[in-house]
């Protein structure tokens, strides 16, 4: 298994049309038709709103997808573009983030001369979330370039504010998604939680949020719980993935995820947890479901 493997190479496969190739371009066994639906599926505590990001588990055609992840209790799916939507609501699904083509982590807000492309794109993709009822689209900080965070900061702020007036009319918010800089995402600027926390305050939007992406902050800052408890307000979705290596969630990793979504479900949380990790097992519906399984407290 190729632990390298990142969402923008999953993407940048599904463009190309490859989404029939596995990870690192090898064909993965998916077994969706030996899977039986798990009777403690049916009675989650209801604390917690799961989702599943799409890109990782891009081997299983969208509509198969869809029919596993119901039958495991899961309600949402994230990172699709609107071609895809109608794909999963047929089963009664939800897209839990928008996104699309143009929306590419290096280039974003940070760079005054992204901004009229991306205000333009991102117009026409909140009108389209807004009339499919989808609430979250996201959004990046871009690479820094040599760029201070103060400047960061404005810039940003510059570019996404007449957005968010825009989105608000529409119902939509905009999330911003905290990614490691050590990693998988080199001198991507919103890196840390106090970076993104400094840029919601600067502009003061109630449609304006984070995205907490628990593998991620682990990499760049650890203190995950007290981070969470400390800055929940600014925050609206997370993701996970194990530590290291972005695979499975249980004990072969660092991370205890029944404390930290613990944690969350104390902060008066109420949207979604989407599950991002690798799967490196054959079975990856059989993992995903271990996955649910583990954060469902």
């Amino acid at each position: 298994m190729n632990n390298k493997y990142t969402r923008r190479e999953a993407l940048k496969n599904l463009a190309l049309g490859s989404g029939a190739l596995g990870l690192g371009g090898v064909l993965t066994s998916f077994s969706p038709v030996a899977f039986q639906e798990d009777e403690t599926c049916k009675d989650f505590s209801k604390n917690i709103n799961h989702s599943v990001c799409r890109w990782a588990f891009n081997e299983l055609p969208l509509d198969e997808f869809a029919v596993q992840c119901k039958k495991l209790g899961i309600t949402a799916i994230d990172l699709l573009r609107p071609e895809e939507w109608p794909v999963i609501e047929k089963h009664g699904l939800v897209c839990s983030m928008a996104t699309d083509y143009f929306a590419v982590i290096e280039h974003g807000f940070n760079d005054p001369a992204n901004h009229k492309e991306l205000q333009k794109n991102y117009r026409g993709l909140i009108d389209k979330a807004s009339k499919h009822g989808i609430k979250n689209v996201i959004v990046f900080s871009g690479n820094r370039r040599g760029m201070d965070d103060e400047t960061g900061i404005e810039n940003c702020a510059t570019g996404l504010a007449p957005l968010l007036d825009y989105a608000a009319g529409k119902n939509v918010t905009l999330v911003m998604e905290l990614l490691n800089s050590k990693v998988n995402h080199p001198d991507y600027q919103c890196d840390h939680t106090v970076w993104g926390v400094a840029l919601s305050e600067k502009l003061n939007k109630a449609n304006f949020k984070l995205l907490y992406d628990i593998y991620h902050m682990q990499i760049m800052e650890g203190d995950v719980i007290a981070t969470i408890r400390k800055y929940h307000e600014h925050i609206n979705h997370y993701h996970t993935a194990g530590v290291p290596g972005r695979n499975e969630i249980d004990d072969t990793q660092e991370l205890y995820y029944p404390a930290i979504m613990r944690a969350i479900v104390e902060t008066g949380f109420d949207g979604y947890v989407a599950q991002e990790f690798i799967p490196t097992k054959r079975d990856q519906i059989a993992a995903l479901a271990e996955a649910v399984k583990i954060c469902d407290v």
